[in-house]
C-alpha cells in the first residue's frame, strides 16, 4: 500500500507510533475491503445514518443568484447532523475488529466529537475527546451532546486551544495506549493510512452525488465545490469526479480577516510546504519551520495544514483551491437560510460563500454540486454574536 500521494504524505512519526500505525495498517487492508466488513458497514450507513443523503435542488437560491442551477448534497441530513458519521462508523467497525475496547478522538468544530461519541455508544466502547478549550468555548452544545453520549471530553489549554492542540494530544495518548486503544482520526490527515482511510469512508458522498445527478440532469456537472479544513468532506466529494476531467472541482479554504491580515485558514493559499501531525503536506509555517496559529470563525477549519491528498491535487493542478473569508461565508450562511430555508454549518457556508461571489458568472445552463457538508445547529451562538455586530437583529 503507497504511503504517499506524489511528493505528499507518508509517515514522519515518533518511534513509538511507529508499531501501532504499522498494526493499524495491516488491519486496515485485511479487513476494510473484504465483502463481510463492506457488507456490514453499507447496513450501518443506511440503517443507521440515513445514507442516501438527499441531493436537493436549490430552486431559490438558483434565482436569487442567477446563475447556474445549484444542487446540495444535504450531508447535514446524516444521523449527527453531519458527514463525520460515516468516517466514524467505519473506523470504529475497523477498532471492533482489531479487539480495540476503546476509542479516542480530537474535535475542533465537535461534530467528528460527536460523531465519536454516537459510534462510541453504538458499539458499547469507552470513549474519550480531546477538545482545545477555545473551541469548547464555541461549540457548548455540542461538547454537552458528547457528554451525554458517555464521552469524555478533555480540555486542550495550551497553545491556540484549538484543533491543532486536540490532535496533539490525541495523538499523545494514542503512543501511550495502543495497546487497548483506537485514535479515530476525523479528518483526511495524519501518518499513513489514516489519509487513505478517511477517503475510503468518505468517498460515499461522491459516488451518491455522482448517481444522483446523472438519474435527474442525465450528465455530471459542470462544478464540485466543497469547503476544505483538513478536507474529509471535500476528498470524500471530489474522490469519484477526479478521472472526469469535464468537472471542475473547487476546494475552499477559510480566510478569516484575508490572508494579508495574518489571520486565517489558508494552508494552501498562505502556507509552504512542511510536516505536521506525521504527514508531509502545505502548512501554516513561519520561515524557522514553526506553526503559525489558524484562525476561521467556524471551529472546524481552524487547522493549520490540509490532507496530503488535497496538496498533491493541488500541485497537479485537477483541484482549484480558493478562500473566503469570515464576511464572505457568513453571507453564504444567512442567504441559505433566507432563500431555502436551511442552516448550515458555518464550516460548509465557505463553499457557499465562494458560490455567492462565483453562480451569478456562470451560464443558466451549467450545474454545480456544493457538498453541505453539516448543520448549523451547532452554531448558532456563534452565528447570533456575528449578525448582532453587524447589524443584522433577528
Amino acid at each position: 500500500m503507497d504511503k504517499n500521494f506524489g511528493r505528499f504524505g507518508g509517515q514522519y512519526v515518533p518511534k513509538a507510533l511507529v508499531e501501532p500505525l504499522a498494526e493499524l495498517e495491516e488491519a486496515f487492508e485485511n479487513y476494510c475491503y473484504s465483502e463481510d466488513f463492506k457488507n456490514i458497514y453499507k447496513k450501518y450507513l443506511e440503517e443507521y445514518v440515513g445514507r442516501p443523503s438527499l441531493l436537493y435542488y436549490a430552486d431559490r437560491l438558483t434565482k436569487k443568484l442567477g446563475g447556474a442551477k445549484i444542487y446540495l448534497k444535504r450531508e447535514d441530513l446524516n444521523h449527527t447532523g453531519a458527514h463525520k458519521i460515516n468516517n466514524v462508523i467505519g473506523q470504529i467497525l475497523l477498532a471492533k475488529y482489531m479487539g480495540k475496547k476503546r476509542v479516542i478522538a480530537e474535535t475542533g468544530a465537535g461534530q467528528h466529537g460527536v460523531a465519536t461519541a454516537t459510534g462510541a455508544a453504538l458499539f458499547g466502547m469507552e470513549c474519550t475527546i480531546y477538545m482545545g478549550e477555545e473551541d469548547m468555548r464555541r461549540q457548548k452544545l455540542n461538547v454537552f451532546r458528547m457528554r451525554m453520549l458517555g464521552a469524555e471530553v478533555k480540555a486542550v489549554a495550551y497553545g491556540t486551544g484549538t484543533l491543532k492542540e486536540a490532535v496533539d494530544e490525541a495523538f499523545e495518548e494514542y503512543m501511550k495506549r495502543y495497546d487497548d486503544t483506537f485514535y479515530v482520526v476525523g479528518s483526511a490527515v495524519g501518518p499513513h493510512p489514516y489519509p487513505l482511510m478517511v477517503r475510503e469512508f468518505q468517498k460515499v458522498i461522491g459516488e451518491e452525488a455522482k448517481a444522483q445527478i446523472l438519474e435527474v440532469e442525465g450528465r455530471l456537472p459542470d462544478y464540485i465545490i466543497a469547503c476544505v479544513g483538513g478536507g474529509s468532506n471535500a476528498i470524500g466529494l471530489f474522490h469519484d469526479f477526479i478521472k472526469d476531467d469535464e468537472v471542475r472541482i473547487i476546494g475552499v479554504e477559510a480566510a478569516g480577516h484575508g490572508i494579508e491580515s495574518g489571520e486565517h485558514a489558508c494552508a494552501i493559499e498562505g502556507g509552504k510546504i512542511g510536516i505536521l501531525h506525521g504527514m508531509k503536506t502545505y502548512i501554516m509555517a513561519d520561515d524557522n519551520g514553526n506553526i503559525k496559529p489558524a484562525y476561521s470563525i467556524s471551529a472546524g477549519l481552524d487547522y493549520p495544514g490540509i490532507g496530503p491528498e488535497h496538496a498533491y491535487l493541488k500541485d497537479i493542478g485537477r483541484v482549484k483551491y480558493v478562500s473566503v473569508t469570515d464576511d464572505e461565508a457568513m453571507e453564504g450562511f444567512r442567504m441559505l437560510c433566507e432563500t431555502e430555508g436551511i442552516i448550515p454549518a458555518i464550516e460548509s457556508s465557505h463553499a457557499l460563500g465562494y458560490a455567492v461571489s462565483e453562480v451569478p458568472k456562470m451560464n443558466k445552463d451549467e450545474i454545480v454540486i456544493i457538498n453541505l457538508s453539516g448543520r448549523g445547529d451547532k452554531d448558532v451562538n456563534t452565528a447570533y454574536k456575528y449578525f448582532e455586530k453587524h447589524g443584522f437583529y433577528y
